[in-house]
């Protein structure tokens, strides 16, 4: 079953169909954020502090007059935009690796394979602030700290599932025909496991989103006044029971993110299996 295949299994599902649509109109609502934003996520009134919801304000406005809802919007860009690149550098990195390590075995497996069991050992959130106590804080050294941890789960299922593979007939007869290692890695086992990674990366997303929203709540990441949904969590929860709806904005759009990220993701895996069996 190829990626085109599994894609129509998933938008069968309802639920699967509606994550999918809401996680599109986030991100295309992130792109297009200074048009669809009715203000300046960083211009301050205070005479309109603490607005509940109107036509002109959608989600009130908050402590310092600022328009919620165009915070919300602009905050999609570091929130998710961060999300993506450690996600998508850290897996990269990482399946090349495995994919390295399960295909040439050996020694080069070996001393891989014991380096990813070694940072493996240490909890994956405190690995990361021991790398951002040493780079410091900043959202970019946040990223830097995540890559460096997160690469190491996909080259872990990446080498596995590459072992599997090359064991296969058309691995054999790729070797026949002349064609070399990396040709073979990228052009005939990278497409066959691919699938399989793209579920753990769907998943991951959410559990991304979750770790730089975090760092922000802790003020390790993103700095006011810029808008990230982590850091307005935490802006708000002085007024936490004067005004929660501070806080409940943001909180409710990384719920639903992540909600549909997970959801997303484990119905990928559910056809995975459903093809593997």
């Amino acid at each position: 079953m190829n990626i085109k295949e599994i894609t129509q299994n998933l938008l069968k599902h309802k639920l699967t169909l509606l994550c999918f649509v809401f996680i599109i109109i986030v991100i295309i609502t992130g792109i297009f954020a200074p048009i669809i934003a009715p203000h300046d996520p960083l211009e301050m009134e205070l005479t309109k502090k603490f607005m509940p919801i109107s036509i002109e304000y959608p989600m009130g406005t908050d402590n310092m007059g600022r328009c919620i809802f165009s915070r919300i919007v602009h905050g999609i860009r570091p929130t998710i935009g961060f999300s993506l690149i450690a996600c998508a550098v850290s897996s990269t990195f990482g399946i090349f690796i495995g994919m390295l390590s399960g295909f040439k075995g050996g020694k080069i497996d070996m001393i891989i394979m014991r380096l990813c069991d070694v940072l493996y050992s240490f909890p994956s959130l405190v690995l990361t602030l021991v790398i951002v106590s040493f780079l410091g804080p900043g959202i970019k050294n946040i990223i830097i700290a995540m890559i460096s941890v997160q690469w190491i789960w996909y080259a872990r299922v990446s080498r596995n599932l590459t072992i599997r593979e090359r064991e296969l007939s058309y691995v054999a007869c790729s070797k026949l025909v002349g064609s070399s290692n990396i040709k073979i890695l990228i052009k005939s086992i990278l497409p066959n496991i691919f699938p399989q990674v793209l579920a753990i990366i769907t998943i991951d997303f959410g559990h991304t989103i979750l770790a730089v929203s975090g760092f922000s709540f802790l003020g390790l990441g993103v700095k006011a006044p810029l808008p990230e949904w982590g850091m307005m969590i935490n802006d708000g929860r002085s007024f936490m029971h004067s005004n929660p709806m501070l806080m409940f904005w943001p909180g409710i759009m990384i719920l639903l993110v992540v909600l549909s990220t997970n959801i997303i993701g484990d119905k990928l895996r559910d056809t995975l299996e459903e093809v593997v069996s």
